[in-house]
């Protein structure tokens, strides 16, 4: 679904660089289709996203709608 590509593509653009700049985990609760929680980390080395918990604990928690979730990152 929509909410997936979007993490596939997010995952696909994560740097090094991204990681060493932001240093931030970033965490989404998403309701509505494709929903669940979501995560960013650009903290970790290499940089990852996807479905679930992120690999270490989130600076930020946000809690919004899988479709606002996609207008926001497109």
């Amino acid at each position: 679904g929509p909410v997936a590509e979007t993490f596939r593509v997010i995952q696909g653009a994560v740097t090094e660089e991204y990681v060493r700049s932001t240093q931030g985990v970033f965490q989404f609760e998403l309701s509505g289709d494709g929903g669940g929680t979501w995560y960013i980390d650009l903290k970790t080395k290499g940089g990852s996203a996807g479905f679930g918990k992120p690999p270490v604990p989130a600076d930020v928690v946000m809690s919004m709608s899988s479709a606002d979730f996609v207008k926001m990152f497109t």
